[in-house]
């Protein structure tokens, strides 16, 4: 655990969660069991934030348990049975950790950060991850907060019972390479805290705190990885993986709920003629059998989106005849849909935009353009209702196609695709994770795409599953075809196309 830290209560932590780990392979020999304990931190209802090492290889789904909201470890009652101190118990849903997780030379692990998903959302109040922007929070001399349930002493292997805190320094990187020297990767790490030889005068990460978080200004800006043996060595610093690196690789982990609940995004559309709304499951590169939904009679928009974060793909829709929008989503608690008016008239907005986090505080917003073309942000409550909506500015009538769904440039951030009616060029909008007139960067021109060439353009977010966001394209004929992103801002953020199929002239809305 923290070595030189006090106790801490979860009121003070409310995002930490301990991380359970145990397979005993089958077998009544107890010497091939695999058990292990790490943390992790919640950043979204249903998505643990950890260290890659204690993902990879490891079957969470059918061997690990994740506690949230409590400060204490588990520990058993005189009849056998389980005291969970006020926390509550997760199964594991699906596991990812970072495609270029690897190790050092001597064993040091790179890349090393991993999310795991629930299969339902926690009360847990999640932590935000740092913006990848962030150069403050590394500055030499910085002081960040460590939480952790693992050792208090380099003389015990005892984890501790009570979540542990301490205040640790950040160090610049010329000093961790001077420590660890190529183990210690620029860019990819961070370490901090001070290492005095003995426990007296130490404040460290140890075995136990595996995949817990560092914490500046109330965001995780690193993630335990690594250190020397008994975590005391006078010299070296405990290291973490540098989060600000890998919010392009971990946040469309973070906000990828779909229709299959396979981290793919799905494509949801609408036969013209029968109003029957379908789901199609994205198969990677391609697109598994139809299902339907039955009728979507009366709604001129739809569009995917999880307005509450509970792991569950919503709706949001449009009434044809009055104009207001709804947001249909599903109640766990008793296996139905439930329709919300969230507005009341918005017959006149030229367009509706689902595109996930534009504010940057991990809550789903919904953009609109009003008939006087100015471009709005509704910030989401994260429950489904909205705050003062804010004005990015005007012009955007100048667009007949904008949309977006997650992040095309790879910093984490939610961005928007437009194609301009008079010229038919395609513009990239990246967030910034700020609201009002800031909300975008300046334009970028990616593609030329007139009406003739596609007369549909769809962002459902990552089709393929590769943590990039995606695009659609139908062209007049019926023909799909997904332009998988590729993380660039500019001319190449797509690769070459991949048709998905025909005869999808059939379909009047694609959301």
């Amino acid at each position: 655990m923290v070595i030189g830290g006090t106790d801490t209560a979860i009121t003070s932590a409310p995002f930490m969660a301990q991380l359970w780990y145990y397979d005993d392979k089958g077998t009544t020999d107890t010497s091939d069991d695999v058990s292990f304990f790490c943390g992790g931190t919640v950043v979204s209802p249903t998505k643990i934030l950890t260290a890659s090492h204690c993902v990879k290889g490891f079957n969470w789904h059918a061997y690990g348990a994740v506690i949230t909201g409590t400060d204490q470890l588990p520990t058993t009652n005189s009849d056998g049975s389980t005291d969970l101190h006020g926390g509550t118990v997760s199964g594991v849903w699906r596991q990812w950790n970072h495609p270029s997780y690897t190790t050092t030379t001597h064993g040091a692990p790179d890349n090393d950060i991993a999310v795991l998903t629930l299969p339902n959302a926690v009360k847990a109040t999640p932590v935000r991850m740092t913006t990848s922007n962030d150069t403050a929070s590394y500055a030499g001399g910085t002081v960040a907060t460590l939480y952790g349930w693992g050792r208090t002493s380099s003389t015990s292997n005892d984890i501790s019972q009570t979540l542990q805190s301490a205040q640790l320094t950040i160090h610049a990187d010329s000093t961790c390479t001077t420590a660890y020297g190529s183990d210690y990767v620029t860019g990819h790490m961070v370490c901090a805290g001070t290492q005095s030889g003995s426990d007296t005068g130490t404040k460290a990460s140890c075995n136990g705190d595996s995949g817990g978080p560092l914490i500046v200004n109330n965001r995780i800006v690193g993630v335990v990885s690594w250190g020397v043996d008994n975590c005391v060595a006078k010299g070296d610093y405990s290291v973490f993986t540098k989060v600000r690196s890998y919010v392009g690789a971990a946040y469309p982990r973070i906000d990828d709920t779909n229709l299959s609940g396979d981290s793919k995004a799905d494509l949801f559309l609408r036969n013209s003629s029968t109003k029957t709304g379908y789901e199609l499951d994205s198969k990677g590169t391609s697109l598994a059998s139809r299902v339907s939904w039955g009728s979507f009679s009366g709604y001129n928009v739809i569009l995917q989106t999880d307005l509450n974060r509970d792991g569950y793909q919503d709706f949001v829709l449009r009434s044809s005849s009055t104009g207001a929008v709804y947001w249909e989503h599903y109640v766990p608690a008793s296996s139905s849909w439930t329709k919300t008016q969230i507005f009341s008239n918005w017959s006149t907005r030229t367009r509706i935009v689902a595109p996930g986090d534009v504010t940057g505080d991990y809550k789903p917003d919904l953009l609109s353009v009003d008939s006087g073309g100015t471009l709005w942000i509704y910030p989401g409550k994260g429950d489904g209702t909205f705050g003062t909506p804010v004005s990015v500015g005007t012009g955007w009538n100048q667009y007949n196609a904008l949309l977006g769904h997650g992040d095309f440039n790879g910093d984490g951030k939610a961005d928007l695709i437009a194609r301009q009616k008079s010229t038919g060029y395609i513009y990239l909008y990246r967030g910034t994770g700020t609201a009002g007139s800031g909300a975008f960067s300046s334009r970028v021109q990616v593609r030329t795409w007139s009406t003739t060439t596609y007369n549909t353009l769809d962002a459902v977010g990552d089709v393929t599953g590769d943590g990039k966001a995606d695009l659609l394209a139908r062209t007049p004929g019926g023909t799909l075809y997904l332009y998988p992103g590729t993380g660039q801002a500019s001319s190449g953020i797509f690769a070459t196309r991949i048709s998905l199929g025909t005869g999808f002239q059939q379909y009047d809305i694609l959301g």
